[in-house]
């Protein structure tokens, strides 16, 4: 079965250790870490049955955007098709019309946010022109829910989708990290969310995860790793142990997201 890992952030050889550490420290060290390079997850997630990756940067500061951009872009061209890239955006951009427009000319198949690490929460105004300025043209991809925070917590992240019911939305971690039982009660049925299954299995009981996908119903769910935290390896084992059906799994590993971001079929 094909499979598609949603989930990868990677970064330059030149900043790699530094962003690994940095992502480490903001989880407390919980996770496998790998390097963080582009090359990794091409040589290595090859090797353990991934055969396309989804991938992106997260922009801390609004002067490493375009920077970001750029070598997502250039990366996803360097990689015989093996990837598909999300640009960044930082919530002090001046003009998010003119940023959606410059991701979609680099090849940008959507925008990818780490609210909680940039300090600004999921329905602050400055980030509503960018969801309105993606409607149709890219698909907004954002890390949600952490007990720790209140920046992309479900009661937000609902306001958001309401206000915005044309612009589509992923909500990794099933829409609310490290608070995924409420996150689906009270996400699933919008028509315009979609959810991965990245940093999940290592915290909550297979069963449970069985129950989220099929709340939000399987054609709404991906498959993604969160590279560099986790082995990809174990992620594709604890999900095939849940025993779903042939047609979820075939959702799930690769026609969720060949859906939302026109990966062609091999």
């Amino acid at each position: 079965m094909r499979i598609i890992d949603s989930h990868c952030h990677v970064y330059p050889q030149a900043i790699a250790a530094k962003a690994v550490k940095g992502v480490s420290d903001f989880y407390d060290g919980v996770g496998d870490f790998f390097d963080g390079l582009a090359s990794t997850v091409r040589e290595q997630w090859k090797k353990k049955g991934v055969d396309h990756a989804i991938i992106f940067s997260v922009a801390t500061r609004r002067p490493q955007v375009e920077s970001i951009n750029n070598f997502i872009a250039n990366t996803v061209r360097e990689s015989d098709g093996f990837f598909t890239g999300l640009g960044a955006a930082h919530q002090d951009v001046e003009d998010m019309g003119t940023l959606v427009d410059s991701m979609i000319a680099l090849g940008l198949k959507g925008v990818k946010m780490h609210l909680e690490m940039q300090l600004c929460a999921i329905d602050d105004p400055r980030l509503l022109p960018l969801y309105e300025a993606c409607s149709g043209k890219l698909v907004v991809y954002l890390h949600t829910g952490d007990k720790r925070y209140d920046c992309s917590n479900p009661d937000r992240f609902r306001r958001v989708l309401k206000m915005f019911p044309k612009t589509t939305f992923v909500g990794a971690h099933f829409g609310g990290w490290s608070i995924w039982e409420e996150a689906t009660r009270e996400l699933h049925g919008f028509e315009n969310l979609y959810v991965d299954s990245s940093s999940t299995f290592h915290w909550v009981e297979h069963i449970k995860v069985k129950n989220f996908i099929r709340s939000y119903g399987s054609d709404r769910v991906m498959f993604g790793s969160d590279f560099p935290m986790w082995d990809v390896e174990h992620e594709i084992r604890c999900m095939k142990e849940l025993r779903l059906t042939d047609e979820e799994y075939e959702n799930v590993f690769h026609r969720t997201a060949e859906k939302l971001f026109s990966i062609q079929q091999a």
